[in-house]
């Protein structure tokens, strides 16, 4: 015979599976099962024959004539007095017609600083680096100098030039100055900002 501790061993066992099997089901209650409801949609849509249409009259055509009469429109402006103005049947047809315009000849604009300013240019040189000394040189003695072409390209010239200024006589009376420190004779020309 089996001992007292395997009977309740074995007792206990079976009380806890009727537990955990039966117990979950009593509490739970009646179970609310939900079934997703669909509505089909139908492949041809359904249609009456009772759809009323519109239908668009004609149009209609007046013909209308111009009074043979001037016609007087009167203008009120609150500070001036009453003005009549007469319209003819002419100045509406006139009015109508379109406008010839004749092109005009365009002209180039003439800048007014390409007559006015003056320049001394001291030489041309093909090393850029003696162009720029020179520059350097001119700027330490207080000249406003520069180099045209500002950057070297194949086959350009450095023009050193000291200006531009608007006094002729200014310039003029520099020359000898910078022959003196630069050792160039210099000439005077007209200064061209479109193209320096």
């Amino acid at each position: 015979m089996a001992s007292k501790f395997q009977s309740r061993l074995v007792g206990t066992i079976i009380l806890v599976a009727i537990g955990v099997i039966f117990l979950p089901d009593l509490f739970d209650g009646k179970k609310q099962h939900y079934q997703e409801q669909f509505a089909s949609i139908p492949l041809q849509p359904e249609t009456t024959d009772e759809i009323e249409y519109e239908t668009i009259p004609a149009p209609e055509f007046a013909e209308v004539d111009l009074p043979p009469e001037p016609v007087t429109v009167v203008v009120d402006e609150p500070q001036q007095e009453t003005a009549a103005v007469e319209i003819t049947a002419e100045a509406i047809e006139a009015a109508n017609q379109p406008l010839k315009v004749e092109p005009q000849p365009v002209t180039e604009p003439k800048l007014d600083n390409q007559d006015s300013a003056w320049v001394v240019q001291l030489g041309v040189f093909r090393n850029f680096d003696n162009a720029n000394q020179l520059v350097e040189r001119l700027r330490k003695a207080g000249y406003q100098a520069h180099v045209f072409p500002k950057q070297p390209q194949q086959g350009d010239l450095a023009r050193v030039v000291v200006g531009p200024d608007v006094s002729k006589q200014k310039l003029s009376g520099d020359i000898k100055k910078l022959e003196e420190l630069t050792g160039l004779k210099g000439r005077l020309v007209r200064f061209n900002p479109l193209n320096p």
